[in-house]
């Protein structure tokens, strides 16, 4: 299999690219992710991996064979409202408040360039997350687990904050940032075959 570049520093996203056995290296992406609001909420993950994947391209030296890019973005949006990742320990305490007992979507995009084709596809995956309702000593243990650092919404749904969640309406891996149906498709697709 040729390796593909990752444009994400995310652990998660890796783990599931080592997982698929795909050999992969990362370079992370030097963009601007300041969300703006002039489009659709649901396409800013698009956007945003789209911007990734053309800034890990445009970085490479000059006349450099590109083989494959792969960007993703996950964006959490609830009551019409993205929730970013907290910056504080009381803002992971106010977000938690305010998705407890309550559903919210996470929206992942992921844009796969082919270098043999120059085609850029892309993909996005919709994941509605219930969690249950929870106390304020539930809300406080959680966020002083420090989990909250780095994670949009707060919470990281493969690990303590799973104890919460009561359903998950769709894809699990999509919610953690990286959708393998999704990806699996994609790769599939542009020919790339994850079989051998």
């Amino acid at each position: 299999m040729e390796p593909i570049i990752l444009a994400s520093s995310s652990p998660r996203r890796q783990e599931i690219l080592k997982m698929l056995k795909i050999p992969f290296r990362v370079i992370i992406p030097n963009i601007d992710e300041t969300l703006t609001t002039a489009i659709d909420l649901e396409q800013i993950p698009e956007l945003l991996a789209r911007e990734k994947v053309t800034a890990v391209i445009h970085s490479l030296p000059a006349g450099q064979e590109i083989p494959w890019v792969l960007g993703a973005d996950t964006l959490i949006i609830f009551e019409d409202k993205i929730l970013g990742k907290p910056e504080t320990h009381e803002q992971a305490i106010e977000y938690l408040t305010m998705l407890q007992g309550k559903t919210h979507s996470v929206v992942t995009a992921i844009v796969l360039y082919n270098g043999h084709t120059h085609d850029t596809t892309t993909r996005l995956c919709k994941t509605n997350v219930t969690f249950a309702p929870m106390t304020s000593e539930e809300i406080n243990w959680y966020v002083e687990t420090g989990e909250w650092h780095g994670a949009a919404g707060g919470y990281r749904i493969q690990s303590l904050a799973s104890c919460f969640i009561a359903k998950i309406d769709g894809s699990y891996s999509g919610a953690v940032g990286l959708p393998i149906y999704e990806l699996y498709d994609i790769l599939k697709e542009q020919g790339y075959s994850v079989l051998e």
